[in-house]
């Protein structure tokens, strides 16, 4: 371990660090230059237009300055690539032959009423978990062939690939990924970086009706065209082996040792033609009975809104899963009753949050923000059963979330939310959640 650590730290070291150096005094001599010719051009009373102009330029090379001062290691949350978080889209920003490092965390604490809505006991601990820590390893072979990797650490002692993939970068159009990847479905599953979205945890139904993070290994095409933007891929499908009345999540087979009987296809379009509006959707279908005998062919379809304006983030989803051959499932998962697989699993949430700092303080450039949010969502893991069995009314839930975040820089995120759970069958609880985030 000693021996990869070391190898990791020479891996990193800023070779460049004294070119890097004199390109930063070249662009500090240029910006003093500039600033003397503005002022004579200004003192003259003319030339208004080159001014501008002047001034333009002084702004770019001031940016640079920047950039180049705090390294490669600095990510803006605008700069996620092919659907990817910022620090996920790092390679891609890389200069062709060299290794990039990025990764995220999250430490999660949580406290849960020790009560339900019916007065009983919620049987529920208070956590502190280390909840992710996560290593992004990319290597920009040239132009066209990128390696893209997530190593991440769970509650500080599981260690998961969480996608391995190579792209074959052709055209903006038309590209090539394949490897263990993530499915392009719902805001999350692939952009689920802490500071990309409000929330200490991820909305419910992009957990078990979208099984997030729901990697399997398969190929496909991506690109954009004009307003548009898309990605479709071929992949080992689910297990079926794995649901649950709560949900699909069970069903994923995360890339180790999948079976590869039954094969999905996923495929996701999305419309971002209008600055900060994003409209898409994605479809997955596929066999999920691998090792079992009924195929239980899957279908999960999802739509999604989102819209950012001058601080106002603005965020919907809406998503439905139908499964055949539950019946026969059930049978051989030996489910009876209430504890049915769903047939039909729907849910939606809307989500609002306002980041006041940037009405307060226009001219800051987003250094900070302040977002309180709320999001409201519902969701049924066992909307329609097979005949013979019953739905359990306790998985037929509404969430109501209201809470902050605040990032004193683009890199860091500390969020704090209170969740009131109600169900159907009067035994929901409320919970208390602080996350700390980081990207690099």
């Amino acid at each position: 371990m000693r021996f990869v650590a070391m190898l990791m730290l020479l891996l990193v070291l800023p070779l460049g660090a004294f070119a890097q150096d004199d390109r930063v005094t070249q662009l500090e001599r240029e910006i003093e230059k500039l600033k003397a010719e503005i002022a004579a051009m200004k003192e003259e009373g003319s030339g208004d237009d080159r001014v501008s102009e002047l001034e333009r330029r002084l702004e770019v090379i001031a940016a640079e300055i920047e950039r180049l001062k705090i390294g490669e290691a600095a990510v803006s949350v605008e700069e996620g690539q092919y659907g990817l978080g910022p620090a996920a889209s790092k390679v891609y920003r890389t200069e062709q032959g060299r290794l990039s490092i990025g990764g995220y965390g999250e430490a999660l604490y949580q406290n849960f009423d020790s009560e339900r809505d019916d007065g009983a006991a919620s049987g529920r601990t208070d956590t502190f978990d280390l909840l992710r820590a996560v290593l992004y390893f990319g290597y920009k072979f040239n132009d066209k062939w990128v390696l893209n990797t997530e190593i991440e650490y769970e509650h500080a002692n599981e260690v998961f690939v969480e996608f391995a993939y190579i792209d074959y970068l052709w055209r903006p159009q038309t590209n090539f990924r394949a490897g263990l990847l993530l499915l392009p479905m719902g805001f999350l599953n692939e952009l689920h970086e802490p500071t990309t979205f409000l929330g200490a945890t991820r909305p419910a139904i992009e957990t078990v009706i979208i099984p997030s993070t729901w990697r399997e290994n398969g190929f496909g095409l991506f690109g954009e065209a004009g307003p548009f933007s898309y990605r479709t891929y071929l992949v080992n499908g689910l297990r079926a082996a794995g649901f649950t009345a709560g949900g699909l999540r069970g069903g994923r087979q995360r890339g180790s040792q999948a079976r590869a009987e039954d094969f999905g296809w996923v495929g996701r379009l999305d419309f971002n033609g209008v600055p900060g509006l994003l409209v898409g959707g994605s479809a997955y279908t596929g066999g999920s009975g691998q090792d079992l005998n009924p195929s239980v062919d899957t279908q999960i379809l999802e739509g999604h809104l989102e819209w950012k304006w001058r601080g106002l983030e603005l965020r919907a989803m809406g998503v439905q899963a139908e499964l055949d051959d539950v019946a026969e499932l059930n049978r051989i998962l030996n489910f009876t009753g209430s504890q049915s697989v769903g047939e039909r699993l729907k849910g939606h949430y809307l989500q609002l949050g306002y980041d006041v700092l940037a009405a307060l303080y226009p001219d800051t450039g987003g250094e900070r923000s302040f977002t309180p949010y709320a999001r409201w969502e519902s969701y049924n893991t066992q909307d329609e059963v097979p005949r013979g069995f019953t739905a359990n009314p306790a998985n037929d839930v509404e969430v109501l979330t209201l809470g902050f975040a605040f990032q004193p820089i683009d890199q860091i995120v500390i969020k704090a939310d209170h969740q009131n759970f109600d169900n159907e069958a009067g035994t929901g609880t409320d919970q208390f959640n602080v996350l700390l985030g980081w990207i690099f």
